[in-house]
């Protein structure tokens, strides 16, 4: 069977059987085009037992993190057996165990290289200034990917200087947002966020059609941007999570205080980026999101 039809019939199935999300299916989608461009697989006849193992070693050493791994091996074994259950292939993965998704200090940029990507952003148009925004605002308040997109204008106290965050396990936290960063979020909504007029959406970032944007856009802005800077790192837009933690850290902030900024349930989930960090001065907050 061709490798899109047997794709295609594995994401009716998704979406009849098991109810699957766009999302999901978004999610799933990606990770398999990853799969089987790595192993340069073009129909069903082609797979083989060792497929999984080989993936691994192929992903390994374009050093990715773990847990990408792991997200890309699982999506491809629960494809695999669905062809075995619909009697498409005739071997199971049942055996094949993945790797451990252990913990691996995450990307952290320097201050310099970070500037350098929030520079890029082209400010003389509308989407510039909104993806100028977007990255400010994400590395001054530490905000997940899916929280950023989520963001809504009721969510930001502007007077204030917070934003008010649900995020997962529809926990509610503060955070606040720095002046640099505030700046350019005013400056996004009074004059870039053309895309909102007449719609009055609740959303603060859109795309040209007024919608909210995707993770998969944003991900192929920050490639692009990173591109653009000269970054040799492999970074994507939680990259910019782990630079406000870690420059935090490094500048004096207190573990317990940048675990509730992140939306930490469990502290060791925040002590990964101690390791990473190394200087301790006080009023971090304050000195940070001053930075120029």
């Amino acid at each position: 069977m061709e490798l899109d039809d047997a794709i295609d019939n594995y994401f009716q199935y998704l979406r009849v059987e098991k109810g699957a999300s766009n999302d999901t299916i978004l999610s799933y989608h990606y990770d398999l085009k990853e799969f089987f461009n790595a192993l340069k697989k073009k129909n069903t006849d082609d797979f083989l037992p060792s497929d999984i193992t080989d993936f691994v070693k192929i992903q390994s050493k374009k050093l990715l993190s773990p847990s990408t791994i792991v997200r890309r091996v699982s999506s491809t074994k629960n494809f695999y057996s669905f062809l075995e259950r619909e009697h498409i292939i005739s071997f199971s993965l049942g055996k094949v165990v993945a790797p451990k998704n252990i913990k691996k200090l995450p990307t952290c940029l320097s201050i310099e290289e970070v500037e350098a990507l929030l520079e890029a952003p082209d400010q003389s148009k509308d989407d510039g200034q909104r993806d100028k925004a977007m990255l400010e605002v994400m590395y001054s308040s530490g905000l997940r990917v899916s929280e950023l997109l989520a963001l809504k204008m009721r969510n930001i106290n502007f007077e204030k200087g917070i934003i008010n965050i649900i995020g997962k396990g529809n926990k509610e936290r503060k955070v606040p947002i720095g002046d640099y960063a505030l700046e350019y979020l005013n400056q996004y909504i009074d004059k870039g966020r053309t895309h909102n007029k007449g719609k009055k959406s609740e959303y603060v970032f859109l795309n040209r059609y007024g919608k909210p944007l995707s993770r998969q856009y944003f991900f192929k802005q920050i490639k692009k941007y990173a591109l653009k800077s000269g970054i040799k790192s492999d970074i994507s837009p939680h990259t910019l999570r782990h630079c406000f933690a870690t420059h935090l850290l490094e500048n004096g902030a207190e573990l317990r205080a940048v675990q509730e900024m992140l939306g930490h349930s469990n502290i060791s989930t925040t002590q990964i980026y101690t390791n990473i960090s190394t200087k301790r001065i006080l009023n971090a907050y304050d000195l940070y999101t001053k930075r120029k």
